[in-house]
């Protein structure tokens, strides 16, 4: 198999990373997975770091790339890779990289860089778009709104290989704290998967996305109804979820063209953000996120190898 072995893809998380071989055809022929994301190291730790994970895969002998995408390129991570600027054309992001140094000379490491925003609103992103990069190189020509969902849930314009604009949505780290932090708590004190969950889950995306101006107040709506409807956790936990997506997609509905909108990320969470877009009268397609990575880091390798 060793011989077989091209290079090494990684995507490095705030809370793990996954390491994957890919032979000589560009098949997957080995992983790996570590808990280690940028946010449980130090920038010394890194090397050894991705080391372990690479001790677990068979390398061959002589050179092997390591091409990495994510948080180890954030200013607090291993090697800062400075961000293209968007708009941008993501064909560049191999051409971008930053190139730390391994005790182990035969591993060339290359970490990609993100994008940055800052017309039309400051902005950011790392890891996001590899994926994108990868969506463009697996769907040649697409136009339109890609959405992201996740802790921070990004949605991006692109056209083709070239992102215009892109915007973050914190919904994700909001359900989080206003779960654990908020007065809200006390109403989410119990099991939050219930029977009553989707009941509340459809409520509070029809309020948010007919009247997403009115978050703050409808935000309430989740003590309240506890308090004086005996609403259920489970119903009360829907609820929170659905208003903040509701939200957070009426904020994107004039961008939103015919085609269904690219979901990228967990299986679960996509198919909550595509209830709400059929709700919204629009719709969404679940692509595989692993695949769209893997993608990604073929594409940015091979065109960095051409410049």
């Amino acid at each position: 198999m060793s011989e077989a072995i091209a290079w090494v893809g990684v995507d490095w998380g705030t809370s793990n990373l996954r390491a994957w071989v890919i032979g000589g055809d560009g098949e997957v022929t080995g992983q790996a997975e570590s808990d280690q994301g940028m946010g449980k190291l130090a920038r010394e730790q890194f090397p050894q770091a991705l080391q372990d994970v690479l001790d677990r895969l068979a390398l061959p002998e002589g050179k092997v790339d390591i091409v990495i995408c994510g948080m180890a390129g954030a200013r607090q991570g291993w090697l800062e890779a400075p961000y293209l600027e968007a708009p941008t054309d993501l064909a560049s992001l191999g051409a971008g990289a930053v190139h730390p140094g391994m005790q182990d000379k035969r591993l060339n490491v290359s970490i990609l860089p993100g994008v940055c925003q800052r017309v039309g609103g400051e902005d950011v992103m790392r890891g996001e778009e590899t994926q994108l990069l990868g969506l463009a190189s697996l769907s040649p020509g697409y136009t339109g709104l890609v959405c992201m969902p996740g802790t921070h849930s990004k949605w991006a314009r692109l056209e083709g290989t070239r992102i215009e604009h892109f915007s973050t949505a914190m919904t994700g780290e909001m359900f989080a704290l206003l779960k654990t932090q908020s007065v809200l708590r006390h109403s989410l004190g119990g099991p939050l998967e219930g029977p009553a969950q989707d009941e509340g889950f459809v409520a509070g995306a029809r309020d948010g996305l007919d009247n997403p101006a009115a978050l703050l107040g409808q935000l309430f709506t989740v003590r309240a109804a506890s308090l004086l409807s005996g609403k259920t956790p489970d119903w009360c936990a829907g609820y929170l979820s659905g208003l903040l997506i509701g939200t957070e997609i009426a904020a994107t509905l004039s961008d939103i063209g015919t085609d269904p909108v690219p979901l990228i990320g967990s299986a679960k969470l996509c198919g909550l953000y595509m209830r709400v877009l059929n709700m919204a009268g629009a719709s969404g397609r679940l692509v595989d996120s692993t695949e769209v990575v893997l993608a990604g880091l073929k594409t940015a390798r091979v065109h960095s190898l051409r410049t």
